[in-house]
């Protein structure tokens, strides 16, 4: 069984940022001269030439996974359909958190369960490491790591609350035309009613 990329241990959603890597990639193009140009000028206002890289490098692996007209969408959409995508980026990007999506956030909230915590989240892992014995290699401090920024995500997408409860996806019909455009639809990663290719 392939092995999880566990390497999202910083950076939560990564939205404004990749807001703006999409606008270079357009003015591009291309990916190719993406990464530089981004960390030349700067683009994401990194404080540390090292931090720069480790955001450019993180944000474009993400926004890889979107298509062309999602990336479009996040260059110029509502904060709110850039945050939906970059939340459907982060479960492409990472099977792990996909994973979580679907089995425990979707389905907690389809059974009306709206309540997650992180308790909920070292269940699911060790749930996995039946299946991954990679989970149990981690140390405790990066599994710490891994939990806080799923819940980050999921707080800066607007699908978790400060009080700990689940918050239905509203997502906008542009947003839900592209989770569809893939089989199965990613619409799947998402606390929402709204099934795949559903009339609107």
């Amino acid at each position: 069984m392939e092995r999880y990329a566990l390497s999202f241990t910083t950076g939560g959603l990564l939205s404004r940022e990749a807001s703006r890597v999409a606008q270079v990639y357009l003015e591009f193009g291309r990916w190719d001269g993406v990464s530089q140009a981004v960390r030349e000028r700067n683009i994401l206002q990194a404080r540390t030439s090292s931090s720069n890289t480790r955001v450019v490098r993180e944000t474009l692996q993400r926004l890889r996974t979107l298509s062309g007209h999602e990336i479009e969408l996040m260059s110029d959409g509502s904060p709110t359909e850039g945050q939906h995508l970059m939340w459907a980026a982060a479960c492409r990007k990472y099977s792990l958190i996909a994973e979580f999506a679907e089995e425990v956030v979707r389905e907690r909230f389809l059974v009306m369960r709206p309540d997650l915590g992180g308790g909920d989240f070292d269940q699911f892992i060790l749930g996995k490491s039946l299946w991954h014995p990679e989970l149990d290699e981690i140390r405790p401090s990066t599994a710490k790591k891994l939990r806080q920024n799923v819940f980050r995500m999921l707080r800066e997408a607007g699908l978790h609350s400060d009080s700990g409860d689940i918050i239905p996806a509203i997502m906008s019909a542009r947003v839900i035309d592209a989770l569809n455009e893939r089989t199965p639809s990613d619409i799947r990663f998402f606390p929402t009613t709204t099934s795949a290719g559903a009339e609107r």
